[in-house]
C-alpha cells in the first residue's frame, strides 16, 4: 500500500508539471506505431475547442522504457500487427498504470491477437474485461448509448472496448473493430463523411474527459 501511494504521489507531481500534455507510444514488435500521424493533433484541437481542455497542441512521442512516461497522464497507441514489450517495459508499464497513468491502444487492424498477451504479462491476475455501454466513458460529455461507435469496417464484427481496472479505476483501454484513430485523421486521408469523423472525435473526447476527470 505504501509503495502504491508513493507511486501515485510521484506520478501526480509529474502530471502537474506537464499539465495536460499527452503522448504517442512508440513500441516494439514490428507494428507501425507511427500510423495515423494527423490523428492526435486533430483530437487535441477538437478537445480544446469543445470540452475545455488545454492540451499542448503537439503530442510528444514516448517509449515504455523511458522515465518520461511518468510525465504524461494519457498515452495513446495505434498501429497494425505485432506488439512486443520487454521485461523492463512491462515493469515500467505496471508502475505507470498503478501510479495513476492511463494508456489507450486503438487497434488499426491486426493488433488484437498480440496486445492482450502483453498486457497479461504485466497484470496476470487482472483480466481485460469488455466495457458495458453504461460505463461513464460512453456517457460524458457526449452520449453513446450503444457503447463504442463503429468508424471503419474490417471483418464485419461489432466494435469492442476492453478495459483493465486498478482499484476500480479504468487504467488501460483497448478499442478494436472500430478504428477511432482513422476517424480522427484529416478528412482527405480516408474520405470519411463529416458525421463519421465527428462521431470518432466525440468518442475520443470522452476518453480524454475520463482521463482528466476520474
Amino acid at each position: 500500500m505504501k509503495k502504491f501511494l508513493f507511486l501515485t504521489i510521484l506520478l501526480g507531481a509529474a502530471f502537474c508539471a506537464r499539465g495536460q500534455e499527452i503522448a504517442l507510444l512508440k513500441y516494439g514488435g514490428g507494428g507501425d506505431w507511427y500510423a495515423n500521424p494527423t490523428s492526435l493533433p486533430n483530437l487535441i484541437r477538437f478537445c480544446n475547442l469543445n470540452i475545455g481542455t488545454k492540451i499542448a497542441t503537439k503530442p510528444q512521442t514516448v517509449e515504455l522504457s523511458s522515465p518520461d512516461l511518468f510525465s504524461y497522464p494519457f498515452i495513446h497507441a495505434t498501429g497494425h500487427g505485432n506488439v512486443v514489450f520487454s521485461d523492463a517495459e512491462i515493469e515500467n508499464l505496471r508502475k505507470y498504470l498503478e501510479g495513476g497513468g492511463f494508456v489507450h491502444f486503438d487497434d488499426n487492424y491486426g493488433m488484437s491477437q498480440y496486445l492482450p498477451q502483453q498486457i497479461k504479462k504485466a497484470f496476470p491476475q487482472t483480466p481485460l474485461v469488455e466495457l458495458p455501454a453504461s460505463h461513464p466513458i460512453f456517457q460524458r460529455p457526449f452520449a453513446f448509448p450503444a457503447g463504442l461507435p463503429k468508424i471503419h469496417e474490417h471483418d464485419g464484427k461489432a466494435p469492442k472496448a476492453f478495459g483493465l481496472f486498478i482499484n476500480n479505476r479504468l487504467a488501460f483501454l483497448f478499442t478494436t473493430e472500430t478504428d477511432l484513430g482513422d476517424g480522427w485523421e484529416n478528412q482527405e486521408v480516408h474520405n470519411d463523411p463529416k458525421e463519421v469523423r465527428e462521431k470518432a472525435l466525440k468518442m475520443g473526447a470522452n476518453i480524454i474527459h475520463y482521463v482528466f476527470n476520474y
